[in-house]
């Protein structure tokens, strides 16, 4: 349990995490993107933010993170204390056993401070899923994830029953080894379907509040009345994701989350790229459409300085009642995300190591 809760320092009304998209901006290389994935996780260590998670991405020039387990493998050289997760694993893309011999082992370099989120979503478009999963039913994927996620559970306990097909088959490293410990399993989701399975099996779970922000507070609710107490966690703990920039200047706050609307727009259009530069967004030509679009995206982005990112965080914990708040700086320069980070983390007063 203690795993899972985070406990809040400075004046954070709950643990505040990073969630790294790994972002990879036009004119930058992934090699960049990386080393600066690295900085976010050792500022993050450094300032007390509790986690620091990377998410599953496919066929996205935009972003450097279609393998979680290898970055967390990275990060996990680069830090000593701040827990490192995926957020998430798209387990339908994957067969249990590779996931739970992938995060036994980068549990084994970092113990005691690794999480595995999973989601059922492909992470990507049907095409490039239908790649991934060698086929193209993919309904049947997302269907049959309580399943996939109970095999996953067994691989990590090493618990199949005598009889069962696989009580032979061991992941490694793992329980048959010695005794370890293993990752806390997280469920993600946008809609209800994994609230519901997180409350029924006693599970953490996280909710992407950075792209469903109509769906966030009907998904908790769901999540809480559906919660049974299991031996993972007493009450239920949830965490949201949010997608928030601090800059020095307003202004300035609103010219570098304007990269991402437009990427998104590009995203939702089938045309992804890398992220464009403040100077492309400003210049381009929104259709009437895609204004509509980058309005309601900025919307839900919390932007501004410091004071208004923290106030804006507060206010959206507040609403939702969200054990754990974890920020997603979207920008197409590292240098931006960094100091966002650590604008926010001042402005809760947050420890300096």
């Amino acid at each position: 349990m203690d795993a899972i809760k985070g406990t809040a320092l400075g004046d954070a009304p709950v643990p505040l995490s990073v969630l790294d998209l790994v972002t990879v901006g036009a004119g930058r290389t992934a090699t960049q993107a990386i080393r600066t994935g690295v900085d976010i996780a050792r500022l993050a260590e450094s300032r007390g933010y509790h986690r620091h998670w990377v998410a599953e991405h496919h066929s996205m020039p935009g972003v450097a993170s279609s393998s979680p387990a290898v970055l967390l493998a990275h990060l996990a050289a680069h830090t000593t204390r701040i827990r490192l997760g995926s957020g998430g694993v798209m387990l339908p893309n994957h067969a249990p056993l590779v996931i739970a011999e992938q995060f036994g082992t980068v549990e084994a370099m970092a113990p005691g401070r690794v999480d595995l989120g999973l989601g059922r979503a492909p992470g990507t478009d049907g095409a490039t899923a239908a790649a991934l999963r060698r086929s193209d039913n993919l309904l049947e994927g997302a269907d049959e994830f309580p399943q996939q996620l109970s095999e996953l559970t067994r691989f990590l306990d090493d618990d199949f029953p005598d009889g069962h097909p696989y009580s032979r088959i061991h992941a490694v490293p793992g329980p048959v080894q010695g005794p370890t410990g293993r990752p806390p399993i997280w469920l993600l989701g946008s809609s209800g379907f994994s609230a519901r399975l997180a409350g029924t099996l006693g599970l953490p779970f996280a909710f992407a509040h950075h792209f469903s922000a109509q769906n966030t507070v009907p998904a908790l609710d769901l999540y809480r009345d559906s919660f049974r107490p299991s031996a993972v966690l007493d009450a239920p703990y949830a965490l949201i994701g949010v997608s928030a920039l601090a800059a020095d200047d307003e202004k300035e706050a609103h010219r570098q989350v304007l990269t991402g609307a437009l990427s998104m727009i590009r995203l939702r259009t089938g045309r992804p790229g890398l992220i464009p530069t403040p100077e492309e967004a400003a210049a381009y030509t929104f259709s009437a459409m895609e204004q509509e679009f980058a309005d309601s995206w900025l919307s839900n982005v919390i932007k501004g300085t410091a004071d208004e990112v923290r106030s804006g965080l507060d206010d959206l914990q507040k609403r939702t009642g969200a054990d754990e708040l974890m920020i997603t700086a979207n920008a197409h320069g590292g240098d931006v995300r960094l100091r966002s980070y650590e604008l926010i983390a001042d402005a809760y007063n947050l420890p300096k190591a």
